[in-house]
């Protein structure tokens, strides 16, 4: 099947690599006009070029979804050039894999600053997107967000309970926007990804051995997850094939959640 989103716009944040690259180019294969927002400039660029080179209509925005100026001027950017907003895939966040970025531990060792980083970029910048898309869906009664959690906010993963917590926020907001939206002809669901091999994680499998093992014995798959797995799950939301659904939370874990 081809032209799942033939005639449709997209927002993906994080769209410069892994999981958010991954449904940059699945979308735009299957038809929609997408727009890349990411923070980082070089990935981003990249990113745009490579779809370009493909002849998908593709545009990068430089974004930061933390910063609620930077996720208006995605939208003013989007409307600018498209008009409007059928798809909002919330994929930008961070996990315990960025060890390098924020310091992650239990309640007691996390320090604030790091708590308020994980949440500013994980649960408030799927909050702010929504804030400033939803406007637009609805003035066109019509719409799908696509937030991206983790397994994280449904377990209880010991050593970085500030992704759990804000992970565990994103699943909450999804179930009561979609209530919420659902008049409007918006549905919104989430995804909750388990180990799936990004360049986010690359380091952690390189400085460790034995981590690939680890990760996957927990799996009863026993293997990592691909970026491309949770970008199709990803375009089964934004596609009409899910048109009955909404407020539903997804994992995509190999089967973790399961056991």
């Amino acid at each position: 099947m081809s032209g799942r989103l033939d005639g449709k716009t997209a927002i993906i944040t994080g769209g410069g690599s892994g999981q958010g690259k991954a449904a940059v180019e699945i979308f735009a294969r299957e038809g929609a006009r997408v727009i890349i927002a990411e923070r980082a400039e070089e990935s981003g660029k990249e990113t745009e070029q490579a779809m370009l080179k493909k002849d998908y209509d593709v545009l990068f925005v430089q974004t930061d979804v933390s910063n609620e100026e930077s996720v208006k001027e995605l939208v003013e950017k989007m409307m600018e050039k498209y008009a409007r907003i059928d798809i909002l895939f919330n994929n930008a966040g961070i996990g315990g894999s960025c060890q390098s970025r924020v310091r992650f531990g239990d309640v007691v060792g996390t320090p604030l600053k790091d708590w308020n980083e994980a949440t500013a970029i994980n649960l408030n910048g799927t909050f702010l997107c929504c804030k400033h898309v939803l406007p637009v869906m609805r003035k066109q009664r019509s719409g799908s967000v696509i937030n991206n959690s983790s397994m994280g906010g449904l377990v209880g993963e010991s050593g970085a309970d500030s992704c759990t917590a804000s992970n565990g926020g994103i699943i909450a907001l999804t179930r009561v926007m979609a209530k919420d939206n659902a008049q409007y002809n918006i549905r919104v669901n989430c995804i909750c990804p388990g180990s799936i091999e990004t360049p986010m994680i690359a380091p952690a499998l390189k400085a460790d051995p034995k981590l690939r093992e680890n990760l996957a014995a927990r799996v009863p798959l026993r293997r990592l997850g691909s970026p491309e797995e949770v970008a199709n799950a990803a375009l089964f939301f934004a596609s009409e094939e899910s048109s009955y659904i909404t407020g539903a939370i997804l994992p995509v874990d190999g089967g973790w959640y399961a056991v």
